[in-house]
């Protein structure tokens, strides 16, 4: 069977989709995922929009990049500290 890659957009559709139909299971056998699937994306997307959702990645992005930064500068003060403290 192959794996079908949902978008943040279609998972928070399927989540809404969810609070509207009572039944769980024909929810999962209609998008065609596995009941675990369907309560690990709930735990992690419930109550989110797709603004909401958006805005988190791109925060997310954007730490991921000053967290980058900030290494690459110890890395570099590092590198000075021990060519400085060297003995010529």
């Amino acid at each position: 069977m192959s794996r079908k890659r949902y978008t943040e957009e279609q998972i928070i559709g399927v989540l809404n989709d969810a609070e509207v139909e009572a039944r769980t299971a024909e929810l999962c056998r209609k998008h065609g995922m596995s009941e675990a699937t369907f309560y690990k994306w709930k735990a992690k997307y419930a109550g989110l929009t797709v603004s909401e959702l958006k805005r988190l990645r791109s925060l997310e992005d954007e730490n991921r990049r000053l967290k980058h930064i900030v290494a690459q500068q110890a890395l570099d003060h590092w590198a000075l500290k021990e060519l400085l403290g060297k003995n010529f």
